[in-house]
């Protein structure tokens, strides 16, 4: 895992994309700070910029960072959450322009996965996590359902965990101007 690791934040440095594991499916990700990235991970998904991408952090202290106001609430459900989960959050600060949504929110999960959770620790900045298929196209559950345009147009495949197959998605949560919690997918 150490070389996969140097790899991966070697990928994130260059502002380059990468292809890799996470605790749903494979992802396609970059540096969430970098415009110049997130616009490469829109172009190989052939997806529209007007929809966002999920961003992952390593833990409160850095969601913090990027969410300023977050509820006591929020913070319980975190630490308490079984199943990953994603939330939306409200007025992010610091991240690429492009990956924050039209209406001024982004979709960020705390990994339970420990290799993205040492990349991301290492790298210091938050990675975009977005399903690893063309727009559209359904989601692969394996490695070897990966698209080969996906395949050829990332800077790096991280070589692990490749025989897995993984059918779960995470629960999304978005919160309300009120400080509501909203469930938009369990």
């Amino acid at each position: 895992m150490k070389k996969e690791l140097s790899n991966s934040l070697k990928t994130l440095t260059q502002s380059k994309v990468l292809l890799y594991p996470t605790d749903t499916v494979w992802g396609i990700g970059c540096d969430a700070t970098s415009e110049e990235a997130v616009a490469k991970v829109y172009e190989i998904k052939q997806r529209s910029e007007s929809k966002s991408l999920i961003i992952l952090v390593d833990g409160i202290e850095m969601l913090q960072q990027y969410i300023p106001s977050i509820s006591q609430g929020i913070l319980e459900l975190l630490s308490s959450a079984v199943k990953p989960t994603t939330i939306i959050y409200n007025h992010p600060v610091g991240l690429a322009k492009n990956v924050v949504a039209n209406d001024n929110t982004v979709a960020i999960r705390i990994p339970q996965n420990e290799f993205c959770k040492q990349l991301i620790a290492a790298f210091g900045k938050p990675i975009v996590s977005t399903s690893a298929n063309i727009s559209g196209n359904e989601t692969p559950k394996s490695f070897k359902e990966i698209n080969q345009a996906i395949l050829d147009s990332v800077d790096y495949v991280v070589d692990l965990h490749r025989e897995a197959i993984s059918d779960k998605s995470s629960t999304i949560l978005k919160v309300g101007e009120k400080g509501e919690i909203i469930v938009l997918r369990k």
